[in-house]
Formats: structure tokens, sequence, C-alpha cells
């Protein structure tokens, strides 16, 4: 499949069109391969080929495209660049703690997406509340870790296609 993959590539490029449409371009690949195939992509595109192409290998996805479209049941239910999809959603954050943070589940205003000993998944009502968790973990401990985490493209294509 990916010299069969290779070939139709070459076939398609070797024309010099005007655009460059593909289906499933790194089916089959191999790594090396399909770093080769990114750097065509971009090749392309640096050359001023609009290049459009259907994945469902998301992380090849993230580091290729420049805008990015998520069909479902034949409409588009999503939009726009990595870092307007990701910011669509509500923010979370991850706390990494000295020790267990299950009290984390008590405090008000905050959605706890997920607990594993001193780690925990956290949506909060308001943005600002940070400062509020992080004075509350430090007065039970040291903290490791306190971050905003964006949703993966992944998780974003989970979300909007259910």
């Amino acid at each position: 499949l990916g010299n069969q993959q290779r070939v139709q590539i070459a076939a398609a490029v070797i024309a010099q069109p005007a655009v460059l449409i593909l289906d499933e371009p790194f089916s089959g690949l191999d790594p090396v391969a399909v770093d080769a195939m990114v750097d065509l992509l971009r090749e392309e595109a640096a050359r001023g080929v609009p290049v459009l192409f259907s994945s469902h290998q998301l992380d090849l996805v993230e580091r290729v495209c420049d805008d990015l479209v998520i069909l479902a049941h034949g409409k588009v239910v999503a939009a726009g660049t990595d870092a307007e999809l990701r910011s669509r959603g509500a923010t979370r954050h991850r706390l990494v703690a000295g020790s267990d943070v299950g009290w984390i589940r008590d405090l008000p205003d905050v959605t706890v997406l997920d607990v594993d000993g001193n780690t925990a998944l956290l949506q909060l009502a308001d943005p600002h509340d940070s400062t509020r968790i992080v004075r509350e973990a430090l007065s039970r401990g040291d903290i490791q870790e306190f971050a905003e985490v964006r949703p993966t493209l992944s998780e974003i294509y989970r979300e909007v296609t259910r």
C-alpha cells in the first residue's frame, strides 16, 4: 500500500496541478515516508498550490494544516485554525501536587473531570478561579504543576461529532 500511495502522489504532483486534493495521503506509509509526504505537501503549499486532504490521522493533520474542517454526517461541525478550535471549549487545568488531591472534589465551582492520586484534571466555572485553587493546594502541601490544558484535536473531534 505504501509504494502504491507514493506512485499515486508522484503522478499527481508531477503534473503541477493548480489544486492538490488528496484522500488519506498518509495511509500505509511508514514514519520516514510520512515525513517525506509532509515535506512534499508543505513544498506544494509554499509554491502557492492549495492542498486539501482528508485524514483520520489527526496528529498529522495538526502537524501539517493551517486551517481545519471537521465534518459529521456531511455537515461542517467545526472549522478554523488549530488554535481557534482548541480555544472553543472550556478551559481545563491539571493540578499535580505532592500528595493526594481528592480534596479538590469538595471545592465549589470546580468540576473535577479526573483524579488519580496526586493529579487532577479540572474545569473551573470561572477561569480566574485558578488563584483560589493554587492557594488551596499550597495550604495542603506543595504543588508540582498547575497548568492550563488545551484539548487535543482528537478530543475536539470526539466532542463535535457526537
